[in-house]
Formats: structure tokens, sequence, C-alpha cells
């Protein structure tokens, strides 16, 4: 569309949610939905989502929480409804019989969310709206429901199809860098000065995903040091007076911090599409790279290592640091049989394999706290991410180097023997 074309539009919706505000006022929210989810006009429903969003807009915490329950209970399933209609599709599978069934088991209130969505900027503003639903939920369950209608609908919303991937760079406008400082999570960004060491030197490269209904918005974003070899520090990486490389000169690629940038989109999975789109678009412009890898956390280490009682030799001692970190690794599972490790969980499950472990690589006080300062190397080994990804997929195993399998065995053999 033209620009023209995006302010005359903008301009006739101004004017209809204008013109259909008239009365709204003496309605409360809970008539305000149902209204909004029974008119046909374009005009009213536009003015009567609006509504909605800009009180939303003004709710404190209690106020939220009074409206995600009203939502709840109000607009729920019928379950007699539901049972009755599966059973006429049980009797007589057909196109009528199933769509009666669809509509009986669809809750009302993802319909009030597709309608809400109708304001322009609303996605946004829906995302934020998720973003107080999950952290109201933790005291109150029973909302929790209308999370699962959230990201039912933003799993269409949001999937790859819609997204783009664009760089960042030190040219990127202002609006954007400033976010990429916010949403650091992995190794935080103190200052701009500290940005542009991350984004303007040549041998540094950094890409977000970004969604048509949120352009000043990323949703996830990797940050990638071009180097000769795979690193085993995080200190070196980042360091302030280390000599940029030519990026023609490199042959390793290190994803070495992906963050997720909106609470609000909690499990709506991007970071494989990123890796894989950024992987291919390094390679297109970059044809020396060789090797893919990350320089990651191992954010649950301590926790496991305290509660198994061997802190205190892996503190003191860097190879048996190594040895109980690829044990934690390959063999600390949680529920379902995956690993433990959050982070492992996302690498693995994207197809890559722990490649090697690293004593001292984060020496920061989180890196410490969270880890003992090891780090871990994990392999996109493009020849072997779609097997990995499937056989983890299926049975949860964890691809690993031999190397890697080795500290683990040798860790099993020291504790055997001190037994």
């Amino acid at each position: 569309m033209t620009l023209f074309g995006n302010l005359m539009s903008t301009i006739f919706e101004r004017r209809y949610i204008g013109a259909g505000r008239r009365d709204l006022d003496g309605l409360d929210m809970a008539d305000l939905a149902q209204r909004l989810l029974t008119t046909r006009a374009e005009s009213t429903a536009l003015a009567l989502a609006g509504q909605i969003l800009e009180r939303y807009a003004t709710l404190d915490d209690a106020e939220k929480m009074t409206f995600f329950r009203m939502t709840v209970e109000q607009f729920n399933i019928t379950p007699t409804r539901v049972r009755e209609a599966l059973e006429a599709y049980e009797a007589a599978p057909g196109k009528d019989t199933y769509r009666t069934y669809m509509e009986a088991a669809e809750p009302p209130r993802q319909e009030l969310i597709r309608r809400l969505n109708q304001v322009p900027g609303a996605t946004g503003r829906l995302v934020g709206m998720r973003a107080d639903l999950r952290r109201l939920a933790a005291q109150s369950p029973e909302i929790g429901a209308l999370d699962l209608d959230f990201r039912h609908l933003f799993n269409s919303w949001f999937n790859r199809g819609f997204l783009v991937l664009l760089p960042v760079n030190w040219e990127t406008p202002a609006n954007i860098l400033e976010k990429i400082i916010a949403y650091e999570a992995v190794h935080a960004l103190d200052d701009w000065e500290d940005l542009r060491r991350r984004l303007e030197p040549e041998d540094r490269r950094c890409f977000a995903f970004f969604h048509p209904a949120m352009p000043d918005e990323p949703l996830i974003f990797v940050q990638v040091a071009l180097l000769k070899g795979v690193p085993d520090s995080i200190q070196t990486l980042l360091a302030e007076d280390r000599a940029p490389l030519k990026a023609e000169q490199a042959d390793t690629a290190v994803f070495y911090s992906i963050s997720n940038c909106q609470i609000g989109l909690a499990g709506i999975s991007f970071g494989n599409s990123l890796i894989k789109q950024v992987v291919r678009d390094l390679s297109a412009t970059l044809p020396n790279l060789k090797t893919f890898v990350t320089l990651s956390p191992i954010p649950g280490l301590m926790d496991w290592l305290h509660r198994h009682d061997r802190a205190r030799a892996a503190r003191t001692d860097p190879e048996v640091l190594r040895r109980l970190a690829a044990l934690y690794l390959l063999e600390a599972k949680g529920a379902g049989g995956v690993p433990q490790d959050p982070v492992a969980r996302f690498h693995l499950a994207n197809g890559a394999l722990v490649h090697a472990i690293h004593a001292g690589a984060d020496t920061s006080q989180r890196g410490m706290a969270r880890s003992g300062g090891a780090m871990v190397n994990y392999l996109y080994d493009l020849s072997r991410i779609s097997r990995n990804a499937e056989t983890y997929a299926d049975t949860q195993d964890v691809a690993a180097s031999s190397a890697v399998r080795a500290l683990a065995k040798a860790a099993l053999k020291s504790e055997t023997q001190g037994a």
C-alpha cells in the first residue's frame, strides 16, 4: 500500500472510531465486550474495540484481574453444546456437523481477541495484555485458560510466514537500538558505546525478527561474532581492546546472545527459524564460513551441583567443572525426559549438538553464580541439523561430540571410584 493509501486508511479508521463512540461511556467492560461480539457494523466494532483497549490501558492490576476473570467466565465454551455437537459429528461426519462442532468448541473470547485486533496498533497492545495476563495468572491460575486462547491465536498471527528478518546495525533507527539495549538478556549492554562495539565492527552482526503489525518492536534478536576458530571465553569475544577481524577472513560464526524481546509472546517459537535463516544468509554472503556454533551459558548448572553436593569440587578444579557440566548437560533430565537446562533444550530441539565445554569462560558475577564460569558451544552442523532435531523430538536423546561424552564418562567414573 502506498504512503498516501496508508494515510487515508488511518484517517478513515479514526473517523469510524470517533463516530461510533457516542453513548459508550456509560457501558462497563463486560457490556462493551458483549456488544463487540454481536455487532455487525464495522464502525461500531472499531469504536467498541478501541474503547476496550483504551480503558484497559488505564486499569491497575486488580482491575485487570477483574477484566480477565470476566472474560474467562462470560465468554467460555458451553460443555453441553460441545458434547452435543461432537455426538452429531460422530453420528454423521460432514461439513455442516464439523462446522457446528468447531463453533461450539471455540470459546467466544477467542473471537473477542480477534475483534480487538481490528484497531490500528492493536496487535502490540494485545501482546502487552498477554504479558499482564501471564504475570497475574501466577497468583490466579483460574485465568490461565485465557492465556491458552492468546497463545493459540498468536501462533497463527506470528508464524514464520509473517516475520521479516532484518539486520540491526549502527545505522538502524535509534528507537530500535534503544530496545536492543533494553531487551538484551544474556550479556548486558551498559550503554551506547557498548552497543557500538557489538554492532559497528566488520566482524560483528546482529539480526532480528520483526512483524509488520509491530514494525518498531523486535521480537527476537541474535548477536553474531565472526571469528577464526571456536571461542572458549566470552570475555575474549567481547573484549574492548580486541582487534577486529576482516569478515572475509572468518571461518566461524558464533551465536553468542539470543534474546526474546516480548514477554507476551512467551511460548511462541522464533528461535529455530531465526538461527536457520541467519545461517543461510551468512553462508550466502560469506562463503568462507564453515562452522556455526554458539557460546552459551549453562544457567542451571550450579543449582544442580548444589543439589547433588558437587559444587565445592567444581569450584576448585576447572577440569572437574568441565566433567560435571558435561554430565549435567547429557544426563540431568526434567519432566518428560527432556534436559533440565533451558538453553540446552532450546538448541537441541533446533538440531544442534553439545560440542565443547569450557571452564573460566564467563567470569562475570552472573556467570559465576549460575554456572561456575562454565560455558558450552552448541554446534549447528548443517548436514546433521534435521536428523538431530528429529531424533531429539522422538527420543529426547542429547546429541554430543565424542569429547563431551568422554568428559561425562570421566565424571561418572570418578564418582564411582569415590564411592
